[in-house]
């Protein structure tokens, strides 16, 4: 009995998983991000990634860690972005 309990509480304390994203968003954040970084090499900053559009794959740079998004928009993280490039 007293194991039972243990590894409910051990499931119960598990990390959140942040939700999976579709690699054609991912690509098209990636094509955002590159892009952004060829036309604007001057803009100081560190990004932490792009919001997407779902749907039209159109999206840009966010400078914030907790951006506000619209329905139909996800965040990107950019280490999720360079992971998937490289």
């Amino acid at each position: 009995m007293y194991a039972l309990r243990q590894e409910t509480a051990n499931f119960n304390a598990s990390r959140v998983q942040p939700p999976l994203i579709d690699p054609a968003i991912i690509r098209a954040a990636g094509k955002i991000y590159y892009t952004y970084c060829e036309v604007h090499p001057e803009i100081a900053g560190q990004p932490s990634g792009v919001a997407i559009n779902r749907v039209t794959h159109r999206g840009k740079v966010i400078f914030t860690h907790n951006p506000v998004l619209l329905p139909q928009e996800c965040f990107v993280p950019l280490n999720q972005i360079e992971s998937y490039m490289y």
